[in-house]
């Protein structure tokens, strides 16, 4: 299943496979850093708001498509809040990769992120921390990354195939 997370609230993209989309429809609260869903409930966080399976949903995904507007080279507000609330995705067990301390994955599967950034005058050092970013996030996920690309507006990713 491919999961996208978008701050776009009418966004018209084409998924061929299997897929599902999280966008601003409801308040999302911010991660408390409580740590409920590494401990009280593992996978879940506990904060009951509509986006507390999002750690499940990326368990269930093969792929991870962030759509959102560049801000500042990273994510816009909405997107950070859902990304933080998928925390669970991992397992507070650490492990050895490429010489670093990680987190492990709390399930089996392997994520693919692809991000998808908006915005006017993104400057080059904005692309590069953004790309810098998702190579961390994937590193920290165990997953690898797909692609980064940056758009001037959000009506230039209308008609997208993912």
């Amino acid at each position: 299943m491919k999961l996208i997370i978008t701050d776009a609230d009418n966004l018209n993209v084409f998924v061929g496979d299997e897929h599902k989309i999280i966008k601003p429809e409801k308040e999302i609260h911010p991660c408390t850093g409580c740590f409920g869903c590494w401990i009280k409930t593992p996978g879940k966080c506990v904060i009951h708001d509509g986006y507390e399976n999002m750690g499940i949903e990326m368990g269930k995904c093969s792929e991870l498509i962030t759509i959102s507007q560049c801000c500042y080279g990273s994510l816009s507000p909405f997107v950070k809040m859902v990304r933080d609330r998928a925390i669970s995705y991992i397992h507070p067990d650490f492990v050895l990769r490429g010489g670093e301390m990680h987190h492990k994955r709390r399930y089996k599967n392997m994520i693919a992120l692809s991000a998808y950034f908006y915005g006017e005058n993104i400057t080059a050092t904005e692309q590069e921390t953004a790309r810098a970013l998702i190579a961390a996030n994937a590193e920290n996920f165990d997953g690898t990354v797909k692609e980064v690309r940056f758009y001037k507006s959000i009506e230039e990713l209308e008609g997208l195939v993912l």
